[in-house]
């Protein structure tokens, strides 16, 4: 008999990283085009290009650690060793992001109580470990934003992402404006609640960790609008779930 792999919900308190996906450039809303202008930021900053890296990262974290915080922290003569953290970041970063793991099975996590306690403790090391930043851009997924995306997919995603949140699933998003780049960005969702308009989704954004980012599906337009934020003007984008099957 095959023993249930049941996942647990993902808790925005607790389950995401305590720092951010830096961002390259400053942008700054134009009042008469209604775009976004941007320039470099200075000092460049070091950790960017890392959204992907980090929605991956937090799904295999809620998938396979196992926070131990009353075990105390490890330690080697009375000192916190970041050798036995590494190896057991190393182990979570192994571990499929698809699927969580059995029961009995999750990698111990001593001291901490969660995922957001344990990356504002162990930042740098989290930070080098978790992966670089060409992992968000070689993804099998991205296939599939060069291919037409229509009113149908989007419905049939937004249908999807209610389903996967009722199995205590918590999608990743792809967030394309593909053939443009304004933006191209990854998100986790975790809640959704219905409106008179449609479905507003409650998300985990790499780049802006401090508060939940909301996305609406508009139901009439069959279309996903995400509100404007420090790097996106707001406006209409296209959605892709990935990271649920072999093949995405």
């Amino acid at each position: 008999m095959e023993i249930e792999r049941i996942p647990r919900r993902f808790d925005f308190s607790r389950d995401r990283f305590a720092f951010a996906n830096e961002l390259l450039w400053h942008y700054e809303l134009n009042p008469v085009t209604g775009r976004m202008d941007f320039r470099p930021r200075q000092p460049r900053p070091e950790y960017t290009h890392r959204c992907f890296v980090l929605v991956r990262a937090a799904r295999q974290f809620l998938y396979h650690a196992r926070w131990e915080s009353e075990a105390g922290l490890a330690t080697e003569a009375g000192l916190a060793t970041e050798d036995h953290y590494r190896q057991q970041i190393r182990r979570i970063m192994e571990s499929n992001p698809r699927q969580p793991a059995l029961p009995g099975q999750e990698i111990s996590i001593a001291g901490y109580a969660n995922l957001f306690e344990f990356s504002a403790a162990r930042e740098s090391l989290l930070k080098v470990e978790c992966g670089s930043a060409w992992r968000s851009y070689v993804l099998r997924s991205h296939w599939r934003m060069v291919l037409p995306i229509g009113r149908k997919h989007q419905q049939t995603t937004a249908r999807g992402l209610i389903s996967a949140l009722e199995n205590n699933i918590c999608p990743i998003i792809h967030l394309v404006t593909f053939p443009a780049l304004t933006i191209n960005h990854g998100m986790i969702v975790f809640a959704a609640r219905d409106n008179h308009d449609g479905t507003e989704f409650s998300a985990y954004d790499p780049n802006n960790p401090a508060a939940p980012a909301m996305l609406q599906y508009d139901r009439a337009r069959k279309t996903f609008v995400l509100p404007p934020n420090r790097y996106w003007a707001g406006g209409d984008l296209n959605v892709i779930q990935i990271c649920h099957s072999w093949w995405m």
